[in-house]
């Protein structure tokens, strides 16, 4: 049968995540993409219409966050929508939750190392991508444990730094609260193409639900933690892109490639002249914060990874769990290598477009398989996958042309793919 689990005896990874570990992983995933990778983008498709699609985001990820809530307490296996998909679907469907899910999360991997390098060594930014993912990948290799823990220093970290550039804009003489009013450059198109660009931040909180076999007592923990990781990091993302519209405005905003940098340098730190020693610290605090993203994101996308491995979806031989640290150290070390040469080659904003086209999908999935849960099962209401599939389908289909494009042609040959496997035994 399509939707079963498989009978026989798979390695088995160590359920030691508690809820304040699975929501710092969520936390670490969420805040490093968002507003050091996708803020600046989105401002160029929506102009000052930034924070109505902020809330566009919010709620589609809100609507995907409770679906995927419900289904991993019902589901607590690594795998996330990959799981869900197969076990509500049918197998296709869940094979191609975690096709979009791996291909798309490997390009946010690759968005955030060049994030690191960008801010670290702007001229060697792919040297320094590359590296920083060859670090990550060792640090996952060790355990999961230690991955929670290096994420809660670097989430505590960031948190600072962007405290400390929200009080410098808010109390700044550059500070001009009409900059925040919707103006005639503002389009519903533009507002739904920057939204779907930040849902790419939105989506860490997947990290949590692909992790669920790691997860102590998941029927509880995970949908505790996920709603929670989203509700905080909505509020440091409205507070951050209010603070920075206030000093720059939307058109300065979208043309400059470090939009947190640049409010520091026109706030100055509590509003005195000059940015002083906030430019410096903003630019190691966005360093820190795609490492802590890319290290949250490795983790997940080799958890599905495993998940389909184990269906031999993928090379089974990445299903293997390393003895002694307990984690899929093929998929991890496969992973790393495919996000390091990407890392060494792609484009910033272009792989933020694929990445969200991906994800989208993915989510657009975790949704259907909510609306079939019972109420037995913890269905959650009629209205919420409902919503979150169609804000899923409509915010993919406005992403760049390019983006969608692109990740139309990998899913097609990622279906493709599984109609050649499936066809001889049908």
């Amino acid at each position: 049968m399509a939707g079963t689990v498989p009978t026989g005896r798979q390695p088995e990874l160590v359920r030691r995540l508690g809820t304040g570990d699975a929501v710092v992983i969520g936390l670490g995933s969420m805040i490093g993409a968002g507003i050091f990778a996708a803020l600046a983008p989105a401002a160029a498709a929506a102009g000052s219409g930034l924070l109505l699609s902020l809330a566009v985001a919010a709620a589609v990820a809100y609507c995907n966050a409770t679906s995927s809530a419900r289904l991993a307490a019902r589901y607590p296996a690594s795998g996330g929508t990959y799981v869900y998909g197969r076990e509500r679907l049918g197998a296709f469907w869940g094979y191609l939750a975690g096709w979009a899910f791996v291909v798309g999360k490997t390009a946010s991997c690759a968005a955030m190392a060049l994030t690191v390098g960008a801010y670290l060594w702007p001229g060697q930014a792919h040297a320094v991508a590359v590296a920083a993912v060859v670090v990550l990948t060792a640090v996952n290799y060790t355990g999961v444990q230690k991955s929670a823990w290096l994420t809660r220093v670097i989430v505590t970290v960031v948190l600072a730094v962007l405290a400390a550039v929200v009080v410098s804009c808010l109390t700044s003489g550059a500070a001009d609260p009409s900059r925040l009013d919707v103006g005639t450059d503002a389009h519903w198109t533009g507002v739904l193409q920057a939204a779907g660009l930040l849902f790419f931040a939105f989506a860490g909180y997947a990290r949590i639900a692909t992790l669920g076999e790691e997860v102590r007592d998941p029927a509880r923990t995970i949908p505790r933690a996920i709603p929670l990781a989203l509700g905080l990091t909505l509020v440091v993302y409205a507070a951050v892109a209010t603070a920075v519209l206030t000093v720059l405005g939307p058109d300065r905003l979208a043309d400059t490639p470090a939009p947190l940098t640049a409010a520091a340098t026109a706030a100055g730190p509590w509003g005195q002249a000059g940015a002083g020693w906030l430019v410096p610290v903003v630019r190691a605090g966005a360093a820190v914060a795609a490492l802590g993203s890319l290290l949250a994101l490795i983790l997940g996308v080799s958890r599905t990874t495993l998940a389909m491995a184990r269906d031999r979806h993928l090379p089974h031989a990445l299903a293997a769990v390393h003895p002694r640290f307990k984690v899929p150290h093929r998929a991890e070390l496969a992973v790393g290598t495919v996000v390091a040469v990407l890392a060494g080659t792609a484009d910033l904003r272009g792989a933020i477009g694929f990445s969200s086209f991906g994800v989208l999908v993915y989510y657009a999935l975790a949704n259907a398989s909510a609306w079939t849960l019972t109420p037995a099962e913890g269905r959650p209401p009629r209205l919420v996958p409902a919503v979150g599939l169609t804000g899923c389908l409509l915010l993919a289909c406005t992403l760049p042309v390019s983006s969608v494009i692109s990740g139309a042609a990998v899913l097609t040959v990622g279906a493709a793919a599984y109609a050649l496997r499936a066809g001889p035994r049908r």
